[in-house]
């Protein structure tokens, strides 16, 4: 299951973790891959898939550092309903304070991947290996003991950073209300709020549902 503590982990310990190479408060059109030189802004997340984001709450995180690849299991809180815009308006130049739902503004950009939020220390492996600039995760998201004519699971690939200040603090607050034993509990909670908190914003997403037929796809891409 999940690692909740942050401790460090050596091997396949499922333990929260991601990386730092997203735009910070400016809302760097690009950094999650939105944007770009020319200034496109990728279409928004469709809110199907925001929808079976935030009804899952366990995300396996796959990275690759120095002793080769290497995947862990982490919990996560989706800022599903933020709309996919941290900080950029359509045709804008700077972040702005303008973040949707979750509260986190210069986030990301119009058509940026919905937030995800999760608790690890950059001393685990996959902190260390995943706050390298330009590093990149892919993850699944999905529910154990599912039939397979309703099946429903995500995969996507982007990119994470460390949350700060009034981010971090906005980001919590989605953390919490999404697992609120967190707050219940004096300790767990003093021991997560010094732990460092994630915020992976996802560039590419794929949606499988079977319900809507076998093997039905739902893509998005914000590169």
């Amino acid at each position: 299951m999940a690692e909740m503590s942050g401790a460090e982990d050596t091997g396949g310990e499922a333990g929260p973790g991601a990386t730092a190479g997203v735009g910070g408060a400016a809302g760097a059109v690009g950094a999650a891959g939105v944007g770009g030189a020319s200034g496109t802004v990728a279409p928004d997340c469709p809110e199907e898939i925001r929808r079976a984001l935030a009804a899952h709450t366990t995300m396996t995180l796959a990275y690759v550092d120095e002793d080769g690849p290497q995947a862990c299991a982490v919990l996560y809180a989706s800022g599903a309903g933020d709309g996919g815009a941290g900080g950029v308006e359509a045709g804008g130049s700077s972040g702005g304070a303008s973040g949707g739902a979750s509260g986190v503004a210069g986030a990301g950009a119009v058509g940026a991947g919905p937030a995800l939020y999760f608790v690890t220390a950059t001393t685990t492996r996959h902190g260390r290996a995943l706050v390298e600039p330009g590093a990149r995760v892919a993850f699944t998201a999905q529910q154990d003991g599912q039939e397979w004519s309703g099946l429903t699971g995500l995969q996507g690939r982007g990119r994470c950073r460390p949350l700060t200040g009034a981010e971090r603090a906005a980001g919590w607050q989605v953390y919490v209300e999404r697992f609120p034993f967190v707050t219940a509990s004096d300790r767990l909670r003093a021991a997560l709020e010094r732990t460092t908190l994630w915020e992976l914003r996802p560039d590419w997403l794929r949606l499988i549902d079977n319900g809507q037929g076998f093997g039905h796809k739902e893509e998005w891409s914000g590169r």
